[in-house]
Protein backbone atom coordinates (compact mmCIF):
# COMPACT_ATOMS: atom_id res chain seq x y z
CA UNK A 1 0.00 0.00 0.00
CA UNK A 2 1.00 3.39 -1.08
CA UNK A 3 1.02 6.25 1.04
CA UNK A 4 1.87 9.69 -0.25
CA UNK A 5 1.30 13.01 1.93
CA UNK A 6 1.68 16.36 0.03
CA UNK A 7 2.02 19.40 2.09
CA UNK A 8 1.28 22.63 0.80
CA UNK A 9 1.37 26.50 1.66
CA UNK A 10 -1.95 27.61 2.59
CA UNK A 11 -2.32 31.38 3.83
CA UNK A 12 -5.71 31.09 4.60
CA UNK A 13 -7.82 29.05 7.42
CA UNK A 14 -11.18 27.02 6.60
CA UNK A 15 -14.51 28.61 8.33
CA UNK A 16 -17.05 26.32 9.65
CA UNK A 17 -19.17 26.69 6.43
CA UNK A 18 -15.90 25.46 4.58
CA UNK A 19 -15.06 28.69 2.57
CA UNK A 20 -11.11 30.16 3.48
CA UNK A 21 -10.68 32.88 5.85
CA UNK A 22 -9.02 36.25 4.87
CA UNK A 23 -7.75 37.78 7.40
CA UNK A 24 -6.79 40.91 5.75
CA UNK A 25 -10.33 41.61 4.76
CA UNK A 26 -11.70 40.10 8.20
CA UNK A 27 -9.41 42.94 9.83
CA UNK A 28 -10.47 45.49 7.06
CA UNK A 29 -14.18 45.16 8.05
CA UNK A 30 -13.48 44.49 12.00
CA UNK A 31 -10.29 45.90 12.40
CA UNK A 32 -12.39 49.08 14.31
CA UNK A 33 -13.81 46.50 16.98
CA UNK A 34 -10.76 44.46 17.25
CA UNK A 35 -8.71 47.28 18.06
CA UNK A 36 -11.40 49.09 20.36
CA UNK A 37 -11.90 45.26 22.36
CA UNK A 38 -7.44 45.74 23.05
CA UNK A 39 -7.67 49.33 23.83
CA UNK A 40 -10.70 48.13 26.56
CA UNK A 41 -8.47 45.41 27.32
CA UNK A 42 -5.00 47.40 27.84
CA UNK A 43 -6.99 50.08 30.12
CA UNK A 44 -8.86 47.28 32.10
CA UNK A 45 -5.44 45.80 33.11
CA UNK A 46 -4.53 48.91 34.99
CA UNK A 47 -6.85 47.39 37.62
CA UNK A 48 -4.85 44.33 37.77
CA UNK A 49 -2.27 44.88 40.33
CA UNK A 50 -0.33 41.62 39.84
CA UNK A 51 -0.01 42.45 36.40
CA UNK A 52 0.54 46.27 36.51
CA UNK A 53 3.20 45.47 39.44
CA UNK A 54 5.06 42.39 37.54
CA UNK A 55 5.61 44.04 34.22
CA UNK A 56 6.60 47.03 36.19
CA UNK A 57 9.36 45.56 37.94
CA UNK A 58 10.46 43.17 34.85
CA UNK A 59 10.91 46.86 33.09
CA UNK A 60 12.62 48.30 36.03
CA UNK A 61 15.24 45.63 35.85
CA UNK A 62 16.54 47.33 32.50
CA UNK A 63 15.23 51.21 33.40
CA UNK A 64 16.21 50.98 37.01
CA UNK A 65 19.90 51.68 36.07
CA UNK A 66 19.31 55.18 34.64
CA UNK A 67 17.82 56.35 37.65
CA UNK A 68 20.07 54.43 40.36
CA UNK A 69 23.17 53.95 38.55
CA UNK A 70 24.09 57.25 36.33
CA UNK A 71 21.24 59.39 38.24
CA UNK A 72 19.31 60.49 35.88
CA UNK A 73 16.48 62.79 37.14
CA UNK A 74 13.47 61.30 36.98
CA UNK A 75 11.44 64.08 35.16
CA UNK A 76 14.34 63.70 32.38
CA UNK A 77 13.99 60.28 31.83
CA UNK A 78 10.19 60.53 31.60
CA UNK A 79 11.17 63.20 29.15
CA UNK A 80 13.10 60.61 26.98
CA UNK A 81 10.67 57.82 27.55
CA UNK A 82 7.54 60.45 25.71
CA UNK A 83 10.33 60.93 23.18
CA UNK A 84 10.44 57.17 22.56
CA UNK A 85 6.79 56.68 22.77
CA UNK A 86 6.30 59.79 20.19
CA UNK A 87 8.79 58.14 18.23
CA UNK A 88 7.09 55.10 17.54
CA UNK A 89 3.93 56.36 17.46
CA UNK A 90 4.80 58.37 14.79
CA UNK A 91 6.61 55.58 13.04
CA UNK A 92 3.43 53.16 13.25
CA UNK A 93 1.20 55.70 11.85
CA UNK A 94 3.42 56.32 9.00
CA UNK A 95 2.82 52.96 7.89
CA UNK A 96 -0.55 52.09 8.83
CA UNK A 97 -2.35 55.35 7.62
CA UNK A 98 -2.63 56.61 4.34
CA UNK A 99 -2.71 60.25 4.96
CA UNK A 100 -2.65 61.37 0.96
CA UNK A 101 -5.60 59.55 0.90
CA UNK A 102 -7.26 60.99 4.14
CA UNK A 103 -6.82 64.78 2.98
CA UNK A 104 -8.08 64.10 -0.72
CA UNK A 105 -11.53 62.32 1.62
CA UNK A 106 -11.58 65.39 3.87
CA UNK A 107 -11.64 68.15 0.88
CA UNK A 108 -14.25 65.77 -0.81
CA UNK A 109 -16.41 65.89 2.18
CA UNK A 110 -16.20 70.01 2.58
CA UNK A 111 -17.00 70.10 -0.95
CA UNK A 112 -19.96 67.89 -0.43
CA UNK A 113 -20.98 69.83 2.89
CA UNK A 114 -20.67 73.18 0.75
CA UNK A 115 -22.85 71.93 -2.35
CA UNK A 116 -25.11 70.66 0.15
CA UNK A 117 -25.87 73.59 1.97
CA UNK A 118 -25.73 75.91 -0.98
CA UNK A 119 -28.61 73.79 -2.64
CA UNK A 120 -30.30 73.85 1.15
CA UNK A 121 -30.68 77.36 0.42
CA UNK A 122 -31.24 77.69 -2.75
CA UNK A 123 -33.85 74.98 -1.97
CA UNK A 124 -33.02 73.36 -5.49
CA UNK A 125 -34.48 69.91 -4.81
CA UNK A 126 -33.37 68.46 -7.77
CA UNK A 127 -29.87 69.01 -6.70
CA UNK A 128 -30.52 68.06 -2.96
CA UNK A 129 -31.85 64.83 -4.54
CA UNK A 130 -28.70 63.84 -6.32
CA UNK A 131 -26.32 64.95 -3.20
CA UNK A 132 -28.80 62.67 -1.04
CA UNK A 133 -27.80 59.86 -3.36
CA UNK A 134 -23.90 60.77 -3.12
CA UNK A 135 -24.48 61.04 0.47
CA UNK A 136 -24.25 57.50 1.61
CA UNK A 137 -21.05 57.15 -0.39
CA UNK A 138 -19.35 60.01 1.43
CA UNK A 139 -19.96 58.98 4.79
CA UNK A 140 -18.74 55.33 4.16
CA UNK A 141 -15.36 57.11 2.94
CA UNK A 142 -15.54 59.00 6.20
CA UNK A 143 -15.90 56.16 8.11
CA UNK A 144 -13.53 54.20 6.58
CA UNK A 145 -11.24 56.99 6.90
CA UNK A 146 -12.30 56.92 10.68
CA UNK A 147 -11.58 53.39 11.07
CA UNK A 148 -7.68 54.07 9.41
CA UNK A 149 -6.90 56.65 12.44
CA UNK A 150 -8.38 54.31 14.83
CA UNK A 151 -6.44 51.07 14.37
CA UNK A 152 -2.98 51.88 15.17
CA UNK A 153 -3.56 52.95 18.39
CA UNK A 154 -3.84 49.00 19.39
CA UNK A 155 -0.17 48.86 17.93
CA UNK A 156 0.98 52.04 19.86
CA UNK A 157 -0.52 50.63 23.61
CA UNK A 158 1.63 47.85 23.07
CA UNK A 159 4.70 49.72 23.80
CA UNK A 160 2.72 52.86 26.13
CA UNK A 161 1.42 50.75 27.91
CA UNK A 162 4.42 49.06 29.83
CA UNK A 163 5.64 51.97 29.99
CA UNK A 164 3.03 53.90 32.35
CA UNK A 165 3.26 50.39 34.31
CA UNK A 166 6.89 50.61 34.86
CA UNK A 167 6.57 54.55 35.63
CA UNK A 168 3.79 53.90 38.79
CA UNK A 169 5.61 51.11 39.83
CA UNK A 170 9.05 53.28 39.95
CA UNK A 171 7.31 56.35 41.31
CA UNK A 172 5.66 54.21 44.27
CA UNK A 173 9.19 53.36 45.28
CA UNK A 174 10.56 57.04 45.31
CA UNK A 175 9.58 60.71 46.29
CA UNK A 176 10.48 63.12 43.39
CA UNK A 177 10.02 66.76 42.81
CA UNK A 178 10.27 68.96 39.97
CA UNK A 179 9.64 72.93 38.98
CA UNK A 180 6.78 73.71 36.25
CA UNK A 181 5.92 76.97 34.92
CA UNK A 182 3.64 78.87 36.43
CA UNK A 183 3.13 76.12 39.49
CA UNK A 184 6.26 75.91 41.23
CA UNK A 185 7.78 72.83 42.99
CA UNK A 186 5.46 69.87 43.26
CA UNK A 187 5.69 66.51 44.29
CA UNK A 188 5.72 64.10 40.90
CA UNK A 189 2.92 62.02 42.61
CA UNK A 190 0.68 65.42 43.22
CA UNK A 191 -2.57 65.70 41.41
CA UNK A 192 -2.48 69.43 39.88
CA UNK A 193 -5.27 69.58 37.33
CA UNK A 194 -8.42 68.20 39.39
CA UNK A 195 -6.85 64.28 39.72
CA UNK A 196 -4.29 64.67 36.96
CA UNK A 197 -0.92 64.22 38.88
CA UNK A 198 2.50 66.37 38.10
CA UNK A 199 4.15 63.20 36.10
CA UNK A 200 0.97 62.32 33.77
CA UNK A 201 0.77 66.15 32.81
CA UNK A 202 4.89 66.34 32.14
CA UNK A 203 4.26 63.25 30.36
CA UNK A 204 1.54 64.90 28.25
CA UNK A 205 3.33 67.80 27.34
CA UNK A 206 6.66 66.16 26.58
CA UNK A 207 4.77 63.66 24.36
CA UNK A 208 2.53 66.21 22.30
CA UNK A 209 5.51 68.30 21.81
CA UNK A 210 7.81 66.03 20.97
CA UNK A 211 5.86 64.08 18.51
CA UNK A 212 5.26 67.23 16.51
CA UNK A 213 8.72 67.60 15.89
CA UNK A 214 9.09 63.46 14.99
CA UNK A 215 6.67 64.36 12.84
CA UNK A 216 7.61 67.03 11.02
CA UNK A 217 11.10 65.49 11.31
CA UNK A 218 9.67 62.29 9.73
CA UNK A 219 7.43 64.53 6.86
CA UNK A 220 4.36 62.45 8.30
CA UNK A 221 1.38 64.36 7.15
CA UNK A 222 -1.82 64.68 8.71
CA UNK A 223 -5.15 66.16 9.22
Amino acid sequence: MQISCSIGHQPNLQMSSGEPMDFGKVWDKYGMWIAMGFMMLMMFSYSIEWLRVGVGQAIDGVLAPFVTTFGIPFYILILILSALTGLYSSIVQKYTIDYEKMTESQERMKEFQTEYREAQLSQDEKKIKKLEAKKDRVMKEQLEMSQQQFKPMAYILILTVPIFFWLLYRLSLTQTTMILPFYGLHNLHDAIIWVVPVWILWYMICSITLSQVIRKALNIGGI
